[in-house]
């Protein structure tokens, strides 16, 4: 099998056979010595190669761990593809001419060799530590954030210096010589998953949204070519993140940068893994390389002040600011969910506005948005502004929940570890799947539902999951994912495995994942359908709880040792945090209550007479119509704010039928009038129709009619119910020429109001926030409302301006508490807080803000 793979040998030679048959594309250079005296190769490629430094590049980097070997293949392979296509390809032709590649197949040749002929394991590079071991992790050996590492025999000791190795030493003389380079890939093996450079703080970065775009993006040429997914994950709590790599130098440098982790396994079966992961890494390499130019000194600025202007349950108003140029435009991009492509299947604005509206948008939804600058002439695009996440309002009779187990509630349960399954539950991770220490391993959540009402109606529900490691899942496409709804009545002790294996499964919820799409670093969810929510709505009235099983593969094929999903908790040492816990997302109604209104005043008005206690109408003998008139008082309604209304209509008995064979409709409409006669009738300048209308024929069939309201009429019928005024409407005929008819109505008119209990209006704001330095952490404190609906505070921190709504930012409290810590955040970083009040909908208040100065 390791025969397939090329040589360091041969992939130099390879390279210098590229370089006799394509001489004006690429070039040649060694950027040093290894200990073992094997040259550093380079190769820059591009179209008049001897230009190459005058062009935005993108570095490439393989292989700085001896027994990743994907990062050489894929690099000559890239190579290959790159002078094969370039005058067959216009858009090889394209980048090639907009951007250089520099790149470096492999980083650690003397590493390399080592691994391909004595031990094919081995990570470092070869230098003789002098105390009889070897090798130095360059990936350790970088400046910033080095970690001095005592014990010279471990994976990762990062040598005696930053610096201290010839491999790193090159590498950096290379990149501090080309200020041109403006992306830098940094491929390795294994786990499928892209991992964006940092800076040790967890704060949001200005060039955040660039580091995940680009890797979605890339994203999106993988998945096109293969299926899979690869995650997206800028690493654990701040403690835990790695240090000394050069991802972290060269993005120190202004560089964007990410480290590419392929494949399941260090030296995966050439023809049946290796050759797939080429395949799919192509052309995300030719989309990343297309980018450099866009992140060059050339290139446009980037927006700033990217905020939300206003929003409503299907609409979204975005502003931004910008220096009046003719040449420039924007694109604006919108996904549903974090770290997702913006290219032509997320483009949902183009315009030289500094504003935007987006509309036709679902209730209570999340929306990320993201904008960029273009140049209309030289078509280079700007760098994005920071995304901004808007939730769109809830429609008005909809309410919803975010639940979260205890921590009692949720964990693993596996077959070999029966004795510590207790122990799993509250702390650490998920682990779900199989692998040889632990046997089959299932996830268990109990979810309490008691914030719900048992009659609620539920429209939209979904389990997230946050992966949180899938190294260990190291076989390619093999197994799913699943979420199963249990019988509790099947299990007596939720931290047994044997209970939970034996347990009676109800339903499948939403859609098995494939390994493939499991990804790491973004949230899956799992969504109920139509029959799943009528089995919720069961659990909720039966147990007031839901318990979910979550499965992996249950089996191994023969040889592998580990197919195992490891999921955030939230809590303990390895969780990210009470944000990254399992959560259930529940949008919901509530059966409408009906109150039907009798009639308060009825008249007939026609030009030469009012008659009271009477309704009918239709014409007299000049053709002029006569109205029906009709009035409820909406006093017997509950509180205006604490109303919905979701339905209305007027019931009204013909006493005759008409004999005339004229094509007669009947419509109800509003009137606002303060004085009852048919001249302010006609002069009347709101004209609302009810949405529904009696033809002639309905009066012969039919003695009772419903004049049923449309959303129109409905939103009129609430602003008379909160403004405190009487219902007014008239009946009247529609024809061309009819004279001498009239239709007699029933004097007991009803109008039916149906209505649910909802409020309208958020409790009032938070008041006094502090924003204060307590033991090297920031502490927030503020005075919570004292009114009877204020059910908490959502406090919200965001890097670059004062967050606008719940969703803007980094969320860092909900509850009734009356302070918090920004206990991942650092206090070297300037940045701005928020509090939002909230009730039981919920409704958010405007915000308390707050500024914290470094």
């Amino acid at each position: 099998m390791k025969k397939q793979y090329r040589s360091y040998e041969q992939t130099c030679e390879f390279l210098k056979e590229c370089v006799r048959r394509y001489p004006s594309l690429i070039s040649l250079e060694s950027l040093g010595k290894t200990w073992e005296n094997r040259d550093i190769i380079l190769a820059k490629i591009t179209l008049h190669v001897e230009h190459a430094d005058l062009k935005p590049a993108l570095l490439y980097t393989g292989t700085i761990h001896a027994r990743e070997w994907i990062g050489n293949e894929l690099g000559v392979s890239f190579i290959e593809y790159l002078l094969g296509h370039y005058d067959t390809n216009p858009m090889v032709l394209e980048v090639l001419t907009k951007n250089t590649l520099y790149i470096v197949p492999c980083l650690n040749p003397d590493g390399f060799e080592y691994s391909r002929k004595h031990f094919s394991f081995w990570r470092k590079n070869r230098r003789n530590n002098g105390d009889g071991t070897f090798g130095v992790d360059l990936n350790r050996n970088f400046s910033v954030g080095f970690q001095k590492v005592s014990d010279t025999s471990s994976n990762v000791y990062s040598g005696p210096a930053p610096f201290s190795e010839p491999e790193t030493q090159a590498i950096k003389a290379f990149v501090d010589a080309h200020e041109n380079i403006t992306i830098a890939l940094d491929y390795h093996s294994q786990g499928n998953v892209f991992f964006p450079a940092h800076k040790f703080n967890h704060e949001a970065e200005i060039e955040g949204t660039d580091l995940n775009t680009l890797c979605a993006n890339m994203n999106y040429h993988i998945r096109k070519a293969t299926g899979r997914k690869y995650g997206i994950h800028r690493g654990k709590p701040p403690k835990k993140l790695i240090s000394g790599s050069g991802r972290e130098y060269y993005y120190n440098k202004g560089i964007i940068a990410t480290v590419v982790e392929v494949g399941t396994r260090n030296i995966p079966d050439f023809m049946q893994n290796m050759r797939e992961s080429i395949h799919e890494n192509i052309p995300a390499l030719l989309y990343a390389l297309s980018e450099a130019h866009n992140y060059s000194t050339n290139a446009p600025r980037r927006p700033e002040n990217f905020l939300l202007q206003h929003k409503t349950s299907q609409e979204v108003t975005l502003a931004w600011e910008y220096p009046c140029k003719k040449d420039i435009y924007f694109q604006l991009f919108r996904n549903t969910e974090n770290k997702e492509a913006c290219n032509e299947s997320s483009l949902v604005g183009v315009t030289k506005n500094h504003h935007f509206t987006d509309i036709e948008l679902s209730s209570g939804t999340n929306y990320f948005y993201y904008i960029r600058a273009v140049d209309n002439i030289t078509g280079v695009k700007s760098a994005f502004a920071p995304k901004m996440r808007v939730q769109t309002l809830l429609d008005s009779t909809e309410f919803h929940r975010t639940i979260f187990p205890t921590p009692s509630d949720v964990g693993y349960t596996a077959e070999f570890t029966k004795e510590q399954n207790r122990a799993h539950f509250g702390r650490n991770s998920l682990f779900i799947g199989i692998n040889e220490t632990k046997g089959i391993s299932y996830g268990v959540i109990d979810f309490k539902l008691d914030t719900l009402p048992q009659n609620a109606i539920i429209k939209e529900a979904y389990l997230s999951l946050y992966p949180l490691n899938r190294v260990n899942a190291k076989i390619e496409k093999f197994g799913e994912w699943s979420v199963s709804l249990i019988d509790r009545e099947s299990v007596g002790d939720i931290t047994d495995f044997d209970h939970i294996s034996q347990s009676t499964v109800i339903q499948t919820i939403g859609t098995t994942m494939p390994s493939e799409t499991l990804t790491q670093g973004i949230w899956s969810h799992w969504k109920f359908n139509e029959y799943e929510r009528r089995l919720l709505e069961t659990q909720l009235q039966t147990h007031n709880a839901l318990l979910l099983k979550i499965s992996g593969p249950t089996k191994l094929p023969l040889g592998r040792d580990s197919q195992m999903m490891m999921f955030d908790l939230g809590y303990g040492n390895f969780g990210g945090g009470i944000h990254y816990r399992p959560n259930l997302f529940i949008k919901y109604t509530l059966p409408s209550q009906s109150l039907q209104i009798p009639v308060n005043a009825i008249a007939t008005v026609s030009l030469d007479y009012t008659k009271n206690h009477q309704l009918s109408c239709g014409f007299d003998k000049e053709n002029q119509k006569i109205y029906g008139y009709m009035e409820f008082s909406l006093d017997t309604l509950p509180a205006p704010d604490q109303t919905v209304i979701t339905g209305a209509y007027i019931s009204i008995k013909s006493r005759n039928r008409t004999r005339s064979k004229e094509d007669i409709r009947y419509n109800v409409e509003f009137v606002d009038i303060e004085e009852l006669s048919c001249e302010n009738i006609k002069v009347r300048e709101r004209i609302e129709f009810i949405g529904y209308e009696v033809s002639r024929a309905d009066l012969q069939k039919n003695k009772c009619h419903h004049f049923i309201f449309d959303s129109y009429s409905l939103q009129s019928l609430e602003e008379m119910h909160q403004k405190g005024q009487k219902s007014k409407f008239i009946i009247k005929p529609t024809s061309a020429i009819v004279k001498n008819h009239l239709v007699t109505w029933d004097e007991n008119v009803t109008l039916t109001v149906e209505y649910i209990p909802r409020r309208k209006s958020p409790p009032p704001m938070a008041t006094d926030l502090k924003v204060s330095n307590e033991g090297g952490k920031i502490k927030l404190t503020w005075t919570n409302p004292k009114e009877e609906g204020f059910v908490g505070v959502y406090v919200v921190r965001n890097r670059f301006h004062p967050p606008t709504n719940p969703s803007d930012g980094d969320k860092l409290y909900a509850g009734k508490d009356n302070y918090t810590y920004d206990t991942f955040g650092t206090a070297q970083i300037s940045k701005y807080f928020a509090i939002f009040s909230y009730d039981d909908v919920p409704n958010y208040s405007e915000p308390l803000r707050g500024t914290w100065e470094a």
